[in-house]
């Protein structure tokens, strides 16, 4: 074996039988940061002076290739040389043939760095991909003109607008060579390389290639154009992904270079640019939690007990058979517990015909789901998640009974969305292995997993959890106690401020197109049809004394569910809906229903502006959270904001409502709360007073970010 030339702790390099091997080990993925481009560049460099090596071989020893830029770098960039750009230059115009072994995942500027080199091997099961679009940015070191250049413009586009993953089988013009699987990398480099060497194959730059714009590559443009525009409304960097695509096609590959990075720099300074690179950091930080035990060790959860095989019960139920979880359900009656594993039947059914799943997983995970009536059959489970209804006196029940036969050491979860946990815990002789595990309905499909610790939860219990959370897949913040914890509380006075606009003159069709204009799926009174305006309804029967001091409170709601409108479900609601359509209709009726309460109110009904609408909606939203910081109900604004964005549907190009408020500016929320305040009567003083900790942060010239 050939001694290392070069050996840093993100490069080696090595030279025998006329082969300079340049390996990369920046662990753990191989991030370009300044270390890692510094070692590449001088391990090229090295290898081109030296006589004895004649081609160049670019590897990893990682399991992936390179996942891509150190965007930690974004917020520092006062010492970035060399930049990745130079670096892929000096690998493009080098005299001697580089080839790229692309062992595992290339991303990003991983996926630019193999471009820029002559020739590139993988292997049929790799996946590569061009991922800025989701940090609201473009390929900035060359991949919108190399791309291009490899593959059909359609392909190109896909690629770098979608930012999807792409099979490396549907990229053979990008890969010279592509074994069968990653055992057979090896043999086929060293045939890659003697063919090269042997039959004395001449670098082949990528950059020398040239493009022509022909009328039907013309006509695509114009139409991806016009799609992006359609399906991407609030986001920047997809239009601007485009147009560095198309300069591909208009320019040089130099002079395009030069417009890639001017479309580049466009896109950072945006605010959606921020919003989206806030969101994957608040993402991972999500799964850091400060204070725990280091030797508390999390829990082995080999078997599962969902108890409920309703909606929801199944939905948790799925999470852990598509992982290979067993999991054995409960239900009081034969008959609904057959229907609960019936519906999770026809939902894999379902997926198999869509091409999701073949019949052989369909099979493997209902194997892992079986049903009991009996709690005896729980004795040797080690998670057991409640999921009944929503009701204290049923919740403590269940759990009464879970204490008796659950095994020491099962961890006996609730899927309570409002609830007081620490009511629940009381109800067992082991408050310490109760935890809250709040998961989103669709429950197989939203990643958000809200994690309630209670106020004697164990730190191995939470510890059990957070990392379960990731093993099905979900994205799991851990919140402190509260009525209806992060997501629940702060949605209720988003929807209690639509319903009191509605009194005010505003239209549910005005409300909700405000709202969805300003990126959020639908609105309030849409969402809340298609889940039911009685559950809303229910809610608030339970918390009659704590809004009993404002007679206006979602009264409208309250009287079209007494009328029998409880949404979509039975198509009459807020809107009306035709049978077997999800489109809302405005009913005129709804109007009158509003006008005449507030007239009972005395509320005098106005024309209101969007600009009202979105500020009465989203700043209680805002403050609610702001509150939910001071308790430490959540510990840091980013976590809010992913609960938001993953449970909620608010725009991440907003980067969730703690980072739209800093894009803002606390002191303008805080103006703008206050004004409320002051003008709005006794509504204004029920429920706009600025938080004290958004007070002190405005004060200060502070952000939420801030807040530690």
């Amino acid at each position: 074996m050939a001694p290392n030339l070069i050996d840093s702790e993100v490069v080696t390099l090595s030279i025998s039988d006329n082969v300079a091997k340049i390996a990369l080990h920046s662990a753990p993925v191989n991030a370009l940061s300044k270390a890692l481009r510094v070692g590449i560049i001088d391990a090229v460099k090295y290898a081109l002076a030296n006589d004895a090596a004649k081609v160049i071989v670019l590897s990893s020893q990682l399991p992936l290739f390179s996942a891509g830029a150190d965007i930690s770098e974004f917020s520092d960039t006062s010492d970035m040389q060399p930049m990745l750009p130079d670096v892929l230059d000096v690998i493009e115009r080098a005299n001697k043939p580089v080839i790229a072994v692309v062992n595992g995942n290339a991303f990003g500027g991983g996926l630019e760095l193999a471009l820029s080199c002559h020739y590139r091997i993988s292997h049929s099961k790799n996946k590569v991909g061009l991922p800025e679009v989701h940090l609201g940015i473009l390929p900035g070191a060359g991949g919108t003109q190399r791309l291009p250049r490899l593959v059909e413009a359609k392909t190109a586009l896909d690629m770098i607008v979608t930012g999807a993953p792409t099979p490396v089988t549907r990229l053979r013009g990008v890969f010279d060579v592509i074994v069968d699987d990653v055992t057979q990398l090896e043999n086929g480099v060293t045939e890659m390389v003697d063919k090269v060497i042997q039959s004395g194959l001449e670098t082949k730059p990528v950059c020398e290639i040239d493009l022509n714009m022909d009328d039907s590559t013309i006509a695509l443009f114009e139409q991806y154009e016009q799609g992006v525009a359609a399906k991407t409304k609030g986001f920047f960097a997809p239009g601007h992904c485009v147009k560095a695509v198309k300069a591909a096609y208009e320019l040089p590959f130099a002079e395009g270079l030069k417009r890639e990075a001017e479309l580049f720099m466009e896109c950072m300074k945006t605010s959606q640019a921020r919003a989206q690179q806030h969101f994957f950091f608040a993402e991972r930080a999500a799964s850091h939690v400060e204070g725990l035990s280091r030797t508390a060790q999390a829990r082995d959860i080999k078997k599962v007990a969902v108890i409920g095989a309703g909606t929801m019960g199944g939905g948790i139920a799925m999470n852990f058979a598509n992982v290979g979880i067993p999991v054995v359900m409960l239900e009081m009656k034969q008959e609904a517990l057959d229907k609960g594993l019936s519906i999770i039947a026809s939902n894999y059914q379902n997926s198999a015909k869509k091409g999701k799943l073949t019949q052989q997983q369909v099979e493997e995970r209902m194997a892992l789901l079986s049903g009991t009536t009996d709690y005896g059959d729980l004795s040797d489970v080690d998670l057991v998640i409640e999921a009944v209804f929503e009701k204290m006196s049923v919740k403590k029940e269940v759990f009464g009974a879970l204490d008796k036969v659950c095994k020491q050491g099962a961890i006996l979860a609730s899927n309570t969305s409002t609830l007081d946990l620490n009511e629940i815990a009381q109800s067992t002789s082991r408050p310490e292995d109760v935890i809250g595990l709040h998961f989103f309905s669709p429950a197989n499909v939203m990643k958000l997993l809200e994690i309630v610790r209670g106020e004697k939860t164990s730190d191995d219990v939470i510890k059990t959890c957070m990392k379960l959370a990731k093993s099905i897949r979900k994205v799991g913040v851990l919140v402190g106690v509260c009525f209806g914890f992060v997501g629940n509380r702060m949605i209720e006075p988003y929807g209690r401020e639509a319903n009191r606009l509605m009194l005010e003159g505003a239209t549910p069709e005005q409300v909700d197109r405000v709202l969805t204009k300003f990126g959020m799926p639908m609105g309030p009174f849409t969402m809340g049809d298609m889940a039911g305006q009685d559950i809303g309804y229910f809610v608030r029967e339970s918390r009659r004394e704590f809004i009993a001091h404002d007679p206006s409170y979602c009264v409208v709601a309250d009287r079209l569910v007494e009328q029998g409108r409880v949404g979509l479900k039975c198509g009459k609601g807020a809107y009306l809906y035709e049978k077997g359509s999800r489109k809302p209709i405005p009913d005129p009726s709804v109007l009158e229903v509003a006008k005449q309460e507030a007239e009972r109110l005395g509320i005098e009904q106005r024309e209101i502006s969007d600009q009202e609408i979105l500020e009465r909606i989203l700043y209680p939203l805002i403050n609610e959270g702001a509150d939910i910081l001071q308790e430490g109900i959540a510990t840091k604004s980013s976590d809010i904001d992913v609960i938001y964005v993953y449970g909620y549907g608010f725009p991440v190009f907003r980067g969730g409502p703690m980072k739209y408020a800093d894009e803002v500016g606390l002191k303008t929320i805080r103006e703008r709360m206050q004004f409320y305040y002051e003008n709005h009567g006794e509504h204004g003083k029920n429920w706009f007073k600025p938080s004290s900790l958004l007070e002190e942060l405005a004060n200060k010239g502070k952000s939420f970010s801030d807040f530690k």
